[in-house]
């Protein structure tokens, strides 16, 4: 039998949030309708933040990020939707597509149609999914046992949560467990490693879906330092406080930069390569990780 690719596969789902979820799907996007992102939607910080404090709703942000790679056909849906609004008054800082979104939000019956209403208007064909489809918070339990309440805190504690969880408790979106369920391929990261790529996992049908997946599971690792508590885990550990929360050994392979230590991953595939984009350093470029996941594909047979 001979090795399979990116190209043999019918449906490859990717887990993460923003900019990394974003640049990896961005990669994959001439599968086309072949591929499907699963968007966290607990930011609660900048232009996000302040819709979600006015309007309530779902996160919008990352979803907006993803939309915003994939757009490949520029025309003047995309420029308004990339639009961010300058200046001092109420709207300074607020990014169009985030209130077209929430504007859409409100016509819809469903966030998820609001999102196939954006992906018409943009011709993106990847599908997108928000993680739920139930406004909710992360938080997360410091070490001296204090709360602490959202994603812009959590992101500046100084040592790693002792606890994360979701408030109040949702479930997934059921269409984003049936394509865990339906998946050839499943990806996770690269982002942010607590506020990004945890989330997804703290709903607990999402973590049914992945302990019953025959599918194979590549986690791709940051490239740059994260900014975050998550700094001081090491890949080992990263692994280790996933897995534990779903509760299951479900990583088959691993894609990373040359910088990773890699010396106590054992049992898995290791891609171990450059894949730094020329521009921006800790961002991976497309073409390297698209021939990256390849080569795991390919390992996995």
């Amino acid at each position: 039998m001979r090795n399979r690719t990116l190209a043999d596969l019918d449906r490859v789902v990717a887990l993460g949030g923003g900019h990394g979820l974003g640049r990896v799907m961005s990669s994959l996007s001439s599968l086309g309708s072949r591929l499907t992102g699963i968007v966290t939607t607990t930011d609660n910080g900048g232009s996000t933040g302040r819709i979600r404090r006015s309007e309530g709703g779902i996160a919008w942000g990352d979803m907006r990020n993803c939309l915003n790679q994939l757009i490949t056909e520029q025309s003047v849906a995309s420029a308004m939707f990339e639009y961010r609004f300058a200046g001092n008054g109420e709207l300074s800082g607020h990014n169009l597509g985030n209130l077209m979104l929430k504007a859409l939000d409100h016509l819809s019956v469903r966030p998820l149609e609001a999102i196939n209403l954006i992906r018409n208007l943009l011709k993106v064909d990847a599908f997108l999914i928000p993680m739920s489809e139930q406004p909710v918070d992360l938080m997360a339990t410091d070490r001296d046992g204090h709360f602490i309440y959202g994603e812009v805190n959590i992101d500046q504690l100084s040592s790693p949560p002792q606890e994360l969880s979701l408030y109040p408790k949702a479930h997934a979106t059921r269409e984003a467990v049936q394509a865990i369920a339906e998946a050839d391929l499943i990806l996770i990261g690269p982002g942010s490693f607590y506020t990004s790529l945890m989330p997804i996992l703290l709903l607990e049908d999402m973590d049914q879906a992945l302990r019953r997946t025959p599918a194979p599971v590549v986690f791709i690792g940051n490239l740059g330092k994260e900014l975050s508590s998550a700094a001081s885990l090491s890949l080992v550990q990263t692994l280790a406080v996933m897995e534990q929360r779903v509760g299951k050994r479900i990583i088959d392979a691993v894609v990373v930069g040359p910088q990773t230590d890699v010396s106590e991953i054992t049992d898995r595939v290791v891609i171990q390569e450059p894949l730094e984009a020329c521009d921006i350093r800790y961002r991976h470029d497309r073409h390297l990780l698209r021939q990256a996941l390849e080569k795991a594909i390919q390992q996995l047979g």
